[in-house]
């Protein structure tokens, strides 16, 4: 669909050649002379862009600015003046203006800031709709977004939390598994038992047996009574284990017979004791390669794989990116007793643009940030860090003739590695059979390793 230009210029032979010129480049275009006809075509229909002279007559240009900016600030305005007016232009823009032009109007100019304007008025219209629906709840628990790719996990959430099902939930750091775990056991008819979680890489393997299973008195030095483990704990509920594929190889065989017989034995004692337990699990690795690797048990890893959920990477759900900034905006403005209640477009591209390699948790510290440091009601590219604002747009340009866009093979093969997982939401078994690599391969070019051209890898 073309963009709508609204047009004002008194002058009509201008008016018709601006009017020509715009309309031979795919704008739709609506020309009037007046301030007063502009404002009544805003009343009775939706532009994109308005585009007016500073000398009308009756309303002046910078009058229909400052209306414009009252009563319809969702469209920018574009205004056209002299190179010898260039302080009515400055007016202009503190009246409301998204831009100015100078006379002699150079058409290819123009295009080029109308083009900007209809994408600044597009995602402004965007923030507004991403800030109406964090309101309306689009959400699964603490889980926020509408992509198709959150709402496929939202949909496996829903069918799979009133079963009694093992859950393995991967995905990269910082994509949210334990909220998905949380939303599992919310929607389980366990919810009013208890979630208790655990990261097995925090727990020392000396202590993890005795954390999960309990002990019984005197089973070691330093066990003066008896102590219920997380198994118990979270009896007729669910227990959390997060990054088990930390979990040591030599406590592997002990959770497989616990899920197995549903029994467990206290460190130390000599009785079983039975369990009710509801088991989710959840790594950032590449469990089929650890099970290859010899790293973890295939029976463990099949009893706990019974339903596999994928949390998709930040950068495979886009279209979530604003959403979940509001939500955060609004959690930390609230905090700080802060009235900051949007993003400005600018910033707002950025955070679009940027790869989010911490994804979701990377994006909250990102915003609590920003609502930190920012002194307006509006987060800026000023308020977020170097990284982000600095960030390149990662699209190549292959058929590019300009020596500043070409770049190097080994770039380009980062850049399309980096594009297949973020599409197979960062599956590197899947990645690499799309690629046809070998896992190890993969693994070797992530690290920006050439690959060995002497010989094939093992496993090749």
């Amino acid at each position: 669909m073309s963009s709508r230009i609204l047009l004002v210029e008194d002058d009509e032979d201008s008016a018709a050649l601006l009017r020509n010129a715009l309309q031979r480049r795919g704008f739709e275009v609506h020309a009037v002379s007046r301030g007063l006809q502009a404002t009544q075509s805003l009343a009775d229909g939706d532009w994109d862009v308005v585009v007016t002279d500073v000398q009308l007559g009756g309303m002046t240009g910078i009058e229909l600015c400052t209306y414009v900016a009252e009563h319809r600030p969702d469209v920018p305005v574009v205004v056209v003046t002299s190179h010898s007016n260039l302080e009515t232009a400055v007016a202009a823009i503190r009246a409301g203006a998204y831009d100015f032009i100078t006379k002699p109007i150079a058409v290819d100019s123009l295009v080029l800031t109308l083009q900007r304007a209809c994408n600044h008025r597009q995602l402004k219209s965007e923030v507004r709709r991403l800030r109406a629906a964090v309101e309306q709840h689009q959400r699964l628990g603490d889980i926020i977004g509408d992509s198709p790719a959150i709402r496929r996990v939202f949909d496996l959430i829903d069918r799979v939390g009133d079963s009694e099902a093992s859950v393995l939930i991967t995905g990269e750091s910082g994509t949210g598994k334990e909220l998905a775990a949380r939303a599992i056991h919310s929607r389980s008819s366990r919810k009013s038992a208890p979630f208790i979680a655990i990261n097995c890489a925090a727990m020392p393997a000396a202590l993890l047996e005795s954390e999960l299973f309990g002990h019984v008195r005197g089973a070691f030095t330093d066990a003066k009574t008896a102590r219920q483990g997380l198994f118990l704990q979270a009896n007729g509920g669910t227990l959390f284990l997060d990054e088990i594929g930390e979990l040591p190889l030599e406590m592997q065989p002990k959770l497989l017979r616990a899920l197995q017989e549903r029994k467990i034995r206290p460190v130390g004692g000599d009785t079983e004791v039975a369990i009710e337990t509801r088991l989710i699990t959840a790594t950032n690795r590449d469990l089929e390669s650890e099970v290859e690797a010899g790293r973890f048990r295939s029976d463990l890893y099949y009893r706990i794989n019974v339903v596999h959920v994928r949390l998709p990477p930040l950068r495979a759900r886009r279209e979530d990116i604003l959403m979940l900034a509001q939500h955060f905006l609004k959690k930390y403005a609230t905090a700080e007793g802060k009235q900051v209640v949007g993003i400005a477009s600018p910033a707002a591209q950025k955070l679009i643009d940027y790869q989010w390699p911490g994804n979701v948790r990377e994006l909250e510290n990102c915003i609590e940030r920003a609502v930190a440091l920012t002194r307006m009601s509006e987060i800026g590219l000023d308020d977020l860090p170097d990284k982000i604002r600095e960030h390149k747009n990662n699209q190549l340009v292959l058929g590019s003739d300009n020596l500043a866009e070409l770049v190097t093979l080994q770039e380009i093969e980062q850049r399309y590695i980096q594009h297949v997982l973020g599409v197979v939401g960062g599956n590197k078994s899947q990645a690499a059979r799309l690629l046809g690599l070998d896992r190890r391969s993969l693994y070797r070019r992530l690290a920006g390793n050439k690959p060995d051209t002497k010989a094939p890898a093992v496993g090749s």
